[in-house]
C-alpha cells in the first residue's frame, strides 16, 4: 500500500496571528471584568467580589487550558500501516477511499484538509483561531474549550451589566463612556457567537456527527424525504452513547480536556442498526 508522503505530519503548533488575537482577547475579557467592572460594582476586597473574581478566574483558566490542548494536540494522523477491510466496509456500507493528495487509503469520516495539507481522522472543520484542525483526538479539547469562553463571556457579561445598571458612572468624561460602549459591544458579540457555536457543537455532539458529516446530510435527507423515507445518520448511536464516545464513559472526567484514554485509532466507528 502506497504511503502518505514525508510521513504523518505533526500537530500545528506555530502561534498564529488569530491565536495570539485570541489570547489578548481572552486576557482583555479578564482584565477588564475583574479589575475595572467587578472592582467598581462590589469591590474586590468584599467576599462577594471576591467569590466572583474566583469564579471568573476558574472560567479563564480552564479555558486557557483547552485552548491549549485543542491547538497542541495533534487532530488525528492516518496510521501508516492503514489499509481497509473491504468486506467489513461493504457490510457496512462504507466506501473505500483513496486521497491522492497524501497516497493513502482514508478511513472513514476522514477528509483531506487543504490548510494542514494532511488527512485528519473524522475532521469537523480546520479553526483558525487555534490554527489547528478539530478532528477525532483534539475535539473534545475544543468543545470543552467552546463551552467554558461562553460561560466566561455571559458570566462577564453579567458583571459588566450590573457595575452598568447598578452603580453610578461619570458618563460625562469622555474616555468613560467610550469604554464602556465598546466593552458592552464586545461582550454582547463574544455572548453571542461563541454561544451560538455551542449550540451548534452542542447538536452535533448528541447526533455523533460533524460539521462535514452535516452537509452531507442536508442531502441524503432531502432524498430519503423524496422517496417516503425517514433518514437517521449512520453514526447516531443515541444521545447517551454518541456524548461518551467523545466526552468519555466517566462523567467526572467530561470537563478534563486531557482525558482521552477513552480514544481508540479512530479508524472504526460503530454504526446504527438502524
Amino acid at each position: 500500500m502506497a504511503r502518505r508522503r514525508g510521513g504523518p505530519a505533526p500537530a500545528t503548533a506555530v502561534a498564529s496571528p488569530a491565536m495570539l488575537g485570541t489570547v489578548s482577547v481572552m486576557a482583555l475579557v479578564y482584565y477588564s471584568t475583574v479589575f475595572v467592572f467587578l472592582d467598581h460594582w462590589v469591590g474586590l476586597a468584599t467576599p462577594a467580589g471576591a467569590a466572583h473574581a474566583a469564579a471568573v478566574s476558574l472560567a479563564v483558566a480552564a479555558c486557557f487550558l483547552a485552548f491549549v490542548c485543542a491547538a497542541g494536540a495533534d487532530p488525528g494522523t492516518v496510521p501508516p500501516a492503514f489499509a481497509p477491510d473491504a468486506e467489513a466496509a461493504q457490510g457496512q456500507g462504507l466506501k473505500s477511499r483513496y486521497c491522492d493528495k497524501c497516497c493513502m487509503f482514508k478511513p472513514p469520516r476522514t477528509h483531506h484538509c487543504k490548510v494542514c495539507k494532511r488527512c485528519v481522522l473524522k475532521m469537523d472543520h480546520h479553526c483558525v483561531w487555534i490554527n489547528n484542525c478539530v478532528g477525532y483526538a483534539n475535539y473534545k479539547a475544543f468543545i470543552i474549550c467552546v463551552l467554558n469562553a461562553t460561560i466566561g463571556s455571559l458570566y462577564s457579561f453579567a458583571i459588566f451589566l450590573c457595575d452598568l445598571l447598578l452603580k453610578e458612572h461619570d458618563f460625562d468624561i469622555l474616555y468613560v463612556k467610550i469604554l464602556y460602549i465598546l466593552a458592552g459591544v464586545l461582550l454582547f458579540f463574544l455572548s453571542l457567537t461563541i454561544g451560538s457555536l455551542l449550540c451548534w457543537h452542542i447538536y452535533l455532539l448528541c447526533h455523533n456527527m460533524t460539521t462535514i458529516e452535516y452537509r452531507e446530510a442536508v442531502r441524503a435527507r432531502w432524498l430519503a424525504k423524496k422517496s417516503g423515507q425517514k433518514y437517521r445518520h449512520r453514526f447516531d448511536l443515541g444521545i447517551r452513547k454518541n456524548i461518551q464516545m467523545i466526552l468519555g464513559p466517566n462523567i467526572l472526567c467530561w470537563l478534563c480536556p486531557t482525558a482521552t484514554g477513552h480514544l481508540k485509532d479512530g479508524t472504526d466507528f460503530q454504526i446504527t442498526n438502524n
